[in-house]
């Protein structure tokens, strides 16, 4: 099949996305690649310490239960110094596919939401596929979740001002733990951040085919990772929405969604059906598909124009839904 015109990118991104091929994706991700990619990815991620060097934040590790007859979790507590009791909170979910990257992938994104909300962060060590393949990664997100709730006076946060938050494959996890709070009668989430999320294992969209050999997280990583997720159940009806939110056939009763996503990247088609299924329902959700953006422009990009643009959005969403 003769690949579909992609939609050209924003030139303020151009020299971003060839960066990003360039430290990120220089090594093709495939199923014989997934343990040098874990690797390189080690040198790439700055440690904790380096993150919050300057920073108006002080962080903890812990190590809380895991779900039933699972592996205990680690978990790094982000709070600003000002923080005093009752703050909004944010359980932070990293991307790499679910295959690739630590909870430090994500940590940046709590520090920053730290000094901007008062939020306090917990960012989760979910366990990885192929060797656990899905929803044991959800699974340790939604753990993480209901010992957030649970420990909310220790923590010093309010258990009504929760949202969940990722991008890529940290995106498709905070739509799976909120489907998990909803069907589970867990914690009430006051949010889900879908970043760029990646929500479907069929991989069969427009803009799959669009990005098939180029760009960001192109329609090969893509498959290479939901292989290592779903295994043989990959395009059957085994498939659960927990693995891949997608295949939830009711999105009624979620918390507000914020979804974002590039045009010019794989996951574009899936993020827009997605949100399209919450509207259908009868729910809340904020899209935002951003011209020329590729995958994950903004934190890549964010002097350009457009991640301008995107930024200013989140934010304001971010108040709305913490009341900050």
């Amino acid at each position: 099949m003769t690949r579909p015109a992609p939609v050209p990118y924003d030139s303020e991104l151009l020299a971003a996305l060839e960066e990003f091929v360039g430290l990120v994706e220089i090594i093709p991700l495939r199923a014989d690649t997934i343990s040098v990619n874990r690797t390189h990815f080690a040198t790439i991620i700055p440690p904790i310490e380096q993150q919050v060097a300057g920073r108006d934040v002080d962080w903890e590790d812990r190590t809380i239960p895991g779900p039933a007859g699972a592996p205990e979790i680690d978990i790094t507590i982000v709070r600003p110094r000002s923080a005093g009791p009752g703050a909004p909170a944010v359980l932070s979910i990293h991307g790499g596919g679910m295959v690739l990257g630590t909870r430090f992938f994500g940590t940046a994104e709590i520090i920053d939401l730290a000094e901007r909300h008062g939020t306090v962060g917990v960012a989760v060590e979910y366990r990885l596929a192929p060797e656990h393949p899905g929803p044991a990664q959800a699974e340790d997100c939604y753990a993480a979740l209901e010992w957030m709730a649970a420990h909310a006076t220790e923590i010093g946060i309010d258990p009504d001002r929760i949202i969940a938050s990722g991008a890529s494959a940290g995106g498709g996890l905070s739509a799976a733990v909120a489907l998990m709070a909803r069907d589970r009668d867990g914690p009430a989430l006051a949010g889900q951040l879908l970043g760029y999320p990646m929500l479907d294992d069929r991989n069969d969209t427009v803009s799959a085919r669009q990005y098939d050999g180029i760009g960001a997280w192109d329609r090969h990583s893509n498959d290479t990772a939901w292989n290592a997720i779903a295994g043989a159940d990959r395009f059957t009806d085994r498939v659960s929405p927990y693995t891949a939110p997608a295949r939830a056939t009711d999105l009624s009763d979620l918390p507000p969604a914020f979804i974002e996503v590039g045009a010019a990247e794989t996951f574009r088609d899936e993020a827009v059906r997605y949100a399209s299924g919450i509207w259908a329902a009868g729910g809340r959700a904020e899209l935002h598909v951003w011209a020329g953006g590729f995958h994950g422009f903004g934190g890549l990009a964010p002097d350009a124009t457009v991640s301008c643009a995107a930024h200013d959005a989140r934010e304001s969403w971010l108040r709305r839904v913490l009341h900050t």
